[in-house]
């Protein structure tokens, strides 16, 4: 990557950690056997994958055993959604209105499939509306998704009041913990969820990998039909990104600072940067500045900028960012949890992601305050901002 670049897309993905680097070289050079081989190569490699599990589940708080590894967050949300559903007991299911990509169109394909999917609506400031999440959460539902935090605008969910309405219906929880984990606290036994979905790429791990947590004594079928993972994903293991992924934990476990000690540093730099771009240029707006946030996460328009052209424009000074999520980038769609949100259409097609990571500094803020107003300068005094009375901020 340009050394000059400044990257601010963390949400999308993170860069690879060393330590993450040389756990996986090291996997590829001296683990490369098959785990379940029962000879003495491949149990080497069953060796490391007994302690990376081990590894991860110490971070996540929870049993080994529930650990089920899969190649990402996106598999893991399928598993859950698509497990609940082969369970039997309901064709209903409840998601939140502010779910990932690749949660909506799945929920757009089972609905085509005679699923019923009612969506718990988000409030104006883009946190989950609980009224109405207490009268859609029922007996009669097969299973509760929501997110833990938003990979847009950084919105925190209530995550322990859904999961309170869920215990007293009876109804199993997932949680797509995605963009929480590494950047809050996090612990399963905690989180009041049956079901948790994670991917490595998001805490500087490597891409590929994930793990879908569940709880112990949950039956659940298996999206991947084979023996591996306990029967529960079928599959040769991804053993270098597993190694990768335990090293991107063990990092964060065992560093110089805790993560409430460096969500607390990023925290102060994105609230710098909000402040710098807001005095730089008018009529920036903030979206759900009010609702508790991710620490690392600034979802903004700069008037009625078009996305795009602002995007455009920043990266030819050297600050990489994006339009919301990576995997509905490049569309001419608005963001769901925008419109959701009651952001007119035009309006939410100029949202701009800014998302900061553990290795972004104060000096590249300071850049990135001073490139941005350079970039839009000539187009502030073109535009006119027909949502100047501060949507959803």
């Amino acid at each position: 990557m340009d050394a000059n670049w400044i990257y601010l897309d963390n949400n999308a993905t993170t860069a690879p950690a060393p330590e993450v680097v040389a756990a996986i070289n090291d996997c590829l050079l001296n683990s490369w056997g098959n785990a379940s081989s029962s000879h003495a190569v491949g149990q080497i490699s069953k060796q490391k994958l007994v302690a990376a599990r081990a590894t991860i589940a110490k971070f996540l708080g929870c049993k080994p055993a529930e650990v089920i590894f899969t190649s990402g967050a996106t598999e893991s949300n399928h598993m859950a959604i698509l497990g609940a559903l082969q369970r039997g007991e309901s064709r209903r299911l409840v998601m939140s209105a502010g779910e990932h990509a690749s949660m909506q169109k799945l929920a757009r394909t089972l609905a085509g499939q005679g699923v019923t999917v009612d969506f718990i609506p988000v409030t104006a400031d883009g946190t989950l509306d609980l009224d109405a999440a207490k009268a859609l959460i029922r007996p009669d539902a097969a299973l509760v998704s929501v997110m833990s935090a938003n990979n847009e605008t950084g919105v925190l969910m209530p995550v322990a009041e859904i999961a309170a309405l869920c215990k007293a219906a009876g109804v199993p929880l997932h949680v797509d913990a995605t963009q929480s984990v590494g950047k809050l606290p996090f612990g399963f036994a905690e989180s009041g969820a049956d079901l948790v979905s994670v991917s490595a790429h998001k805490l500087r791990g490597p891409k590929g990998v994930g793990v879908l947590l569940m709880k112990s004594g949950l039956a659940w079928p298996a999206l991947f039909a084979g023996s591996q993972e306990r029967n529960r994903r079928g599959g040769t293991e991804n053993l270098p990104g597993i190694a990768g992924f335990a090293a991107a934990c063990e990092r964060l476990a065992t560093g110089t600072e805790t993560i409430p000690e460096t969500a607390a540093r990023v925290a102060a730099m994105r609230d710098c940067l909000e402040a710098g771009l807001k005095a730089a240029i008018p009529g920036t707006v903030v979206f759900a500045a009010g609702a508790p946030r991710l620490p690392n996460t600034l979802y903004l328009r700069f008037g009625a900028i078009d996305a795009d052209v602002v995007l455009n424009r920043i990266e030819k000074l050297g600050v990489i960012a994006s339009s919301g999520s990576a995997c509905s980038a490049g569309g001419s769609e608005p963001s769901a949890l925008l419109v959701a949100m009651g952001v007119p259409r035009d309006l939410a097609l100029c949202a701009v992601r800014l998302s900061l990571s553990d290795a972004t500094t104060d000096a590249e803020i300071a850049r990135v305050i001073e490139a941005i107003p350079a970039a839009l300068g000539p187009l502030l005094g073109e535009q006119s901002d027909p949502g100047g009375k501060q949507l959803a901020a």
